[in-house]
């Protein structure tokens, strides 16, 4: 979600009034609710002219789509828990959607990336792995952030590997969880891994541990390693973008971020940019970079990373193409 779709959801969510606004987080992620919390927490007063502009585009978007649920799994879960008791729904859930409950790991996707780092702390790797799959890249990188580098390493080449946990894994992952949460979890459904999930890792970890940890899987598995490298993106790599590509990826990204994160650009990739802009905008952002002087590496890092998220959302999207060499 970009900047302006994060000021929408806000001012509806204010608009909507404590008791609605709480039914509609419920079926957000956590990062959705952190973001748009943060985007509530910083807006000061908004105009009635704001809020009709917004209704507006909120009716535009959604008038064309359809009557019916798009997701008719959770249709099935809705009607089946306020028909059946809690047990015999969810027996008969697992039946029909051929899955089973794993509160357990939704529980921890809340939790913050510390106390998951330490909870993992004692565990092997491979358990580590078969939790840090199910998460968001950005998670699990924030995770992996936590724990000490051996066996950082030793997880991400086993996420590399990974193509899809085991029945016996599953059944020690659940044992895992329920150590640390007293869930009662039963099996779970397979999940995966692979080169893609731990490049995606790896590219979001920053503040030099992506090379540490891409040294010390070359050091085991050079061919593994390298298929990792081939599937990273980094952000000068931008530059490799066609300029359809790149004059899409500008529309999705706010103002302020593009320019933190073009503090810490390369020439080429400078260059590339200021070609795929008008004239008028080329000039204003390169005016915008001149006065706005020395900024810290953080928060040059902070701001290609959410450049680097937007390319990857629309990547999976088939917007754009990227990891391609």
């Amino acid at each position: 979600m970009d900047e302006q779709g994060l000021n929408d959801a806000a001012i509806l969510m204010m608009s909507l009034g404590e008791d609605d606004a709480a039914q509609i987080m419920r079926y957000l992620s956590p990062k959705e609710v952190q973001k748009i919390g943060e985007a509530i927490a910083a807006t000061r007063t908004v105009t009635r002219e704001q809020l009709n502009t917004v209704v507006e585009r909120f009716s535009q978007a959604t008038a064309n789509q359809s009557l019916f649920t798009s997701d008719t799994g959770d249709y099935v879960r809705g009607v089946l828990t306020r028909a059946l008791d809690d047990d015999k729904a969810q027996l008969m859930i697992g039946r029909i959607l051929h899955e089973d409950k794993l509160g357990g790991i939704e529980q921890l996707k809340w939790m913050d990336p510390k106390s998951v780092g330490e909870m993992l702390r004692g565990e092997h790797p491979q358990i580590a792995a078969a939790l840090l799959v199910q998460f968001d890249a950005d998670h699990a990188a924030d995770v992996l952030r936590q724990l000490p580098a051996a066996l950082r390493h030793q997880v991400i080449l086993r996420i590399a590997r990974l193509d899809a946990i085991q029945p016996a894994a599953l059944q020690e992952l659940n044992t895992v969880l329920e150590r640390w949460s007293a869930g009662g979890l039963q099996a779970s459904r397979p999940a995966v891994g692979g080169i893609k999930t731990a490049a995606d890792a790896i590219n979001l970890l920053g503040g030099g541990l992506d090379a540490a940890v891409l040294d010390a899987l070359r050091q085991q598995d050079p061919e593994l390693a390298q298929q990792i490298v081939d599937l990273m993106f980094v952000f000068d790599d931008i530059v490799k973008l066609s300029d359809k590509e790149l004059q899409l990826l500008l529309r999705e990204v706010a103002s302020e971020t593009l320019i933190v994160a073009l503090k810490g650009a390369s020439p080429p990739l400078l260059d590339k940019v200021f070609r795929n802009m008008s004239s008028r905008a080329a000039d204003a952002l390169r005016d915008d970079l001149d006065m706005r002087g020395a900024v810290r590496l953080k928060d040059i890092e902070t701001q290609q990373k959410e450049i680097l998220k937007t390319l990857r959302r629309m990547s999976d999207e088939g917007v754009i193409v990227m990891g391609e060499g």
